[in-house]
């Protein structure tokens, strides 16, 4: 794979930062969200569905955006990476945010936010290992929990890449 040009780089960070701007707008109201519960808790145990189910609205709609995006370009994806999809956010259910807190946390990159550890950022920030620790005690598969837990920071695993950058389209 060769590395990207400047202007290519360039032009993947505008389209990010308009994605996230895209998913600012849309998580401002959770009266606006309507998740698709029943496609996804149909492809999640029961144990994994409960935890799904206790995510905020929006981070339920967020991820069936992801997992559908995901399997429109992979349509033969492991279970567990499904599942990792719909529940790659759920660490973020441990403490609801406020609406002025979605904004900031939206503002802020995660990299910052690890670095100012209070309320929303720390949420924000530690996410992944939250859910996969939220996901192990619930009884979730074993390779769920880990690929929630890596899906910021993918280490090599390509099921965790794929995770990040469907998380990072939608």
């Amino acid at each position: 794979m060769r590395p990207l040009t400047p202007s290519a780089r360039l032009a993947r960070k505008g389209r990010g930062y308009l994605g996230k701007v895209r998913r600012l707008t849309r998580s401002l109201s959770a009266r606006l969200a309507r998740p698709d519960d029943a496609w996804a808790t149909a492809r999640l145990t029961p144990a994994e569905a409960r935890v799904y189910l206790g995510m905020d609205a929006r981070d339920r709609e967020h991820a069936c955006r992801v997992t559908r995006h995901l399997l429109r370009e992979h349509p033969h994806a492991a279970p567990e990476v499904v599942a990792a999809a719909l529940l790659h956010d759920c660490g973020k259910s441990i403490r609801p945010y406020r609406v002025a807190e979605r904004v900031l946390v939206g503002l802020v990159p995660n990299r910052l936010s690890r670095l100012l550890p209070f309320g929303p950022l720390s949420v924000r920030a530690y996410h992944p290992e939250l859910g996969a620790e939220l996901l192990a005690r619930a009884g979730a598969r074993p390779r769920v929990a880990r690929l929630v837990a890596r899906h910021h920071h993918p280490g090599g695993d390509p099921d965790a890449a794929l995770l990040h950058h469907y998380d990072d389209l939608e």
